[in-house]
C-alpha cells in the first residue's frame, strides 16, 4: 500500500518550481492561476527568490502548497494513494490531492490560513524550539511544569519533539531539558509559536474561512495532524482542521498508525523531498521511500 506524505514549513528551497513550470504545460497553467488567486507573483519568488524571501510565512505556505499539488496535477490519472497525510500545512496539500478539495480553495485556505497566522505571531510574538535525545512523556512534563506558555508542538519522530509558545517559555524548556539530559535543545528560526496557544487570535478568523471551503469526502483515508487517525468524513476533517492551528502535529503517531494499518511504502510529494523522508526512516528503516 503506498502513503503519500506532503511537508511543511522547512521544505522549501531556491528555485523551487522552475523546472515544472519550464518543462509541463500543466505547471505554467496552474502557477499562473495562483498568481491571479493570490493577487501577487508568487511564481517569481519561488523561482528567483532569496532563502529569506521563501521564509515569509505568507509566502512560504503557499509556496509549498503549489509545489507540491502541482506535482500531483502533473502525475493526471497516475496519482493513486492508498492514503495521505501532511505535516501541518502539508496537510491542506493532502486534501487537494485525495480531492476533498479543488485546488483554487485550497489555495485561498491556505492563504487566508498564512495571514491569520501572521497576524498572530504580531499580536503574541513567541518561538519553537527544537528537543532531541529525550522521551516525548518527559519533554510533555517539562513543559508543564514551566509557568509561561510551552506546550509539545510537533512529534516528528522518537527522540525528536519540537516545542511552541512565549520566548521565556521556550527558553526555561531550554534550559531545563539541558540539565535532564537532551541531545540537543536549539531554538529554531520560525517567526512565531506555531502549534500553541499564542495561535489563538488566528483560529477564529481561520475557522470562518474552513467553514466557508466546500469540503468533500476525500477518495482515500487522510490522517490528521491532530488526531493521527484516518478519516475520509468531511464534518470531522474540518473539525480537524480548525483545532490543528493551535494543536499539535502527531507525526510519529500518524506513522505509527499508518504502518499498523499496512502502509509499505512511502511516497515524499513536495518541497525538497528530504524532511519526511528522513523522519520516516528514523521510525522505521525497512520501509520503501522516495520521492515526487
Amino acid at each position: 500500500m503506498i502513503f503519500y506524505v506532503f511537508p511543511g514549513q522547512g521544505a522549501q528551497f531556491e528555485g523551487m518550481g522552475l523546472k515544472m513550470y519550464e518543462n509541463s504545460a500543466i505547471a505554467k497553467e496552474y502557477f499562473h492561476k495562483a498568481n491571479e488567486i493570490l493577487g501577487f507573483d508568487i511564481s517569481e519568488i519561488m523561482f528567483r527568490g532569496s532563502a529569506e524571501d521563501l521564509r515569509q510565512t505568507k509566502v512560504t505556505q503557499p509556496a509549498l502548497f503549489l509545489h507540491a499539488v502541482i506535482k500531483v496535477k502533473m502525475e493526471g490519472d497516475n496519482f493513486h494513494p492508498d492514503a495521505v497525510a501532511g505535516h501541518s500545512l502539508g496537510e491542506f496539500s493532502a486534501l487537494v490531492a485525495a480531492r476533498a478539495m479543488s485546488f483554487e480553495d485550497g489555495l485561498k485556505l491556505v492563504s487566508a490560513r498564512a495571514v491569520a497566522m501572521q497576524k498572530a505571531c504580531d499580536i503574541e510574538p513567541g518561538t519553537m524550539a527544537a528537543i532531541l535525545g529525550l522521551q516525548d512523556d518527559k519533554v510533555e512534563r517539562i513543559c508543564s511544569d514551566i509557568d509561561d506558555i510551552v506546550v509539545a508542538a510537533n512529534y516528528n519522530c522518537p527522540g525528536q519533539l519540537v516545542i511552541s509558545g512565549s520566548k521565556v517559555g521556550v527558553e526555561k524548556a531550554i534550559e531545563v531539558a539541558n540539565e535532564a539530559g537532551a541531545r540537543r535543545a536549539l531554538l529554531l528560526p520560525v517567526g512565531g509559536a506555531f502549534h500553541s496557544p499564542l495561535m489563538s487570535p488566528a483560529k477564529e478568523e481561520l475557522e470562518t474561512a474552513i467553514k466557508n471551503t466546500h469540503i468533500e469526502s476525500p477518495i482515500c483515508p487522510i490522517y490528521q495532524n491532530v488526531t493521527a487517525a484516518a478519516t475520509q468524513d468531511k464534518v470531522l476533517i474540518k473539525i480537524n482542521l480548525s483545532a490543528q492551528l493551535t494543536g499539535p502535529v502527531k507525526w510519529t503517531q500518524t506513522m505509527h498508525n499508518m504502518i499498523a494499518d499496512g502502509m509499505t511504502k512511502y511516497v515524499e510529494v513536495g518541497g525538497n523531498g528530504k524532511v519526511l523522508t528522513g523522519l520516516i526512516r528514523k521510525i522505521d528503516r525497512k520501509f520503501e521511500t522516495e520521492a515526487l
